[in-house]
């Protein structure tokens, strides 16, 4: 799709010409290197609890950040009207970064491959807001279906449909149309007089609404989150001190993704704050661990044709067999360290400056049979689903707390526990790593990743693992 037909041309009536010239502003006053990076955002988003709903938004935000790259140095300013007069005046806020004579704009644009990972013909945005209105009602009545003790649902969704256009001064251009949808549902359940206990779940991806309708329904979610609070209802304290804890497959790699993904992204070790600087070809992990981040994969919530600086996205592996094998890199990075970006440079919006982050980030499966890593564990903990946590990235330290975990008794999954918190460090965490189950498993949709201050949507992954050592927070002993 050339300039021509694309959303901004046809929407704004922005040329190649006016891209010229906004590049050859920016570096008006030097640097090396300068893109833009155009944004219109379409959002919803309902919310029902007691019942009813209790909001329903829909917005349009739009704008251009405009980034400058002198040495180490970068510029950046944005603006949220597409006026040439507005644009041109956050050029020469971003170039004041340079000091030295006009760099030169490669005239004419080369459009930049891309993927065609999310073919949505029709974006959820464009069904009916009554269609999706359904949803969150339909969530809450399979949630208090599903047992008499939950008392509270709240139930929301979300959807968006993202337009960007990039342009750099080194005359590339790439266009991408990112729809994104998601619902999450969140239940209270008690007996008697008993503590009320939560439950959580939700999912989605760059989809249609047909992915709620036929593939995971309200029902679904609606169901497993009353599950989950029904379960730590009768779940006993969780035992502290040092054990083996088994992470099940799935939401659990969100472990994975704080303790030892944002360590891999090259911003961190460029500035060698990071636990795995200047560790690459060193064993970081255990020889049965092998992590990559895919930004390719089919839908995914962290998949993206093209990453947020125009680069098209891949398959890297971090960790190879424990391995280190590389950091995920952006631009700036990439040119600092002179090796190609891994299309990991990704922002919030056109507001943010854009850096090494990950998208879709799992370990790969092992050989071991999932039973077979619950029947060789005597005594532990096995842990299902997630909540909050804390990573120090200069040593790798991190705190997570288990929303849904088990005692492991003789080889058997036995009592559901509460208020586990995992204590650990992801580099020995990773090397404690004895066995590796068959059974990979990605998340179903939830991940949002936090980093300076901006949120992106991710995807996390990992198959059974089992740690053999691992401090766990709890109150019986």
């Amino acid at each position: 799709m050339g300039l021509a037909q694309s959303f901004f041309s046809e929407k704004f009536n922005i040329t190649g010409r006016d891209l010229e010239s906004y590049l050859a502003e920016a570096l008006s006053r030097g640097g090396d290197y300068a893109d833009l990076y155009f944004e219109y955002l379409v959002t919803t988003m309902i919310s029902i609890d007691e019942s009813m709903v209790k909001s329903a938004t829909q917005g349009v935000t739009l704008g251009v950040g405009i980034r400058v790259i002198s040495g180490e140095r970068t510029g950046y300013a944005y603006c949220d009207h597409l006026s040439p007069e507005r644009i041109r005046h956050s050029a020469r806020v971003a170039a004041c970064i340079a000091d030295g004579p006009a760099s030169i704009v490669k005239t004419g644009f080369q459009e930049s491959g891309r993927h065609n990972l999310y073919p949505v013909l029709s974006a959820p945005s464009d069904a009916p807001l009554s269609e999706r209105v359904k949803l969150v009602f339909r969530a809450d009545v399979a949630a208090r279906a599903h047992d008499r003790r939950v008392f509270q649902v709240q139930a929301t969704y979300a959807d968006s449909l993202k337009h960007v256009l990039v342009a750099t001064s080194d005359g590339a251009l790439s266009f991408d149309r990112q729809p994104m949808a998601r619902m999450n549902v969140a239940v209270l359940a008690r007996d008697g007089e008993d503590v009320p206990q939560r439950g959580y779940a939700g999912g989605g991806g760059r989809v249609s609404l047909d992915f709620f309708l036929n593939e995971k329904t309200p029902e679904y979610f609606a169901r497993d989150a009353a599950r989950q609070a029904i379960v730590q209802l009768e779940a006993v304290e969780a035992p502290a001190g040092e054990q083996t804890v088994v992470l099940g497959p799935g939401w659990p790699g969100v472990l994975l993704h704080e303790a030892v993904g944002h360590g891999l992204e090259a911003d961190f070790n460029r500035k060698k704050v990071s636990a795995y600087s200047d560790r690459m070809g060193q064993q970081v992990a255990s020889p049965l661990v092998t992590v990559v981040d895919d930004g390719t994969m089919h839908s995914r919530r962290g998949s993206l044709n093209v990453d947020d600086e125009g680069a098209p996205t891949q398959a890297s592996v971090l960790i190879e067999n424990g391995i280190l094998r590389g950091y995920l890199q952006d631009r700036l990075s990439s040119r600092i360290a002179g090796c190609r970006s891994t299309g990991s440079g990704r922002r919030e919006s056109y507001q943010h400056i854009p850096m090494p982050r990950m998208t879709n980030t799992f370990m790969l499966a092992g050989e071991s049979d999932p039973s077979d890593v619950i029947r060789s564990v005597d005594k532990g903990l096995y842990c299902v689903n997630f909540g909050g946590g804390q990573v120090d990235i200069t040593n790798g330290n991190f705190v997570f707390s288990a929303t849904e975990s088990y005692l492991i008794e003789g080889g058997r999954i036995t009592r559901p526990v509460r208020g586990a918190t995992l204590i650990g460090n992801g580099p020995e965490a990773m090397k404690n790593v004895s066995m590796v189950g068959n059974d990979l498993k990605l998340d179903e949709g939830i991940g949002v990743c936090g980093k300076d201050g901006q949120s992106v949507p991710v995807g996390v992954g990992i198959p059974t693992v089992r740690i053999d050592r691992m401090t766990v927070g709890g109150t019986a002993r």
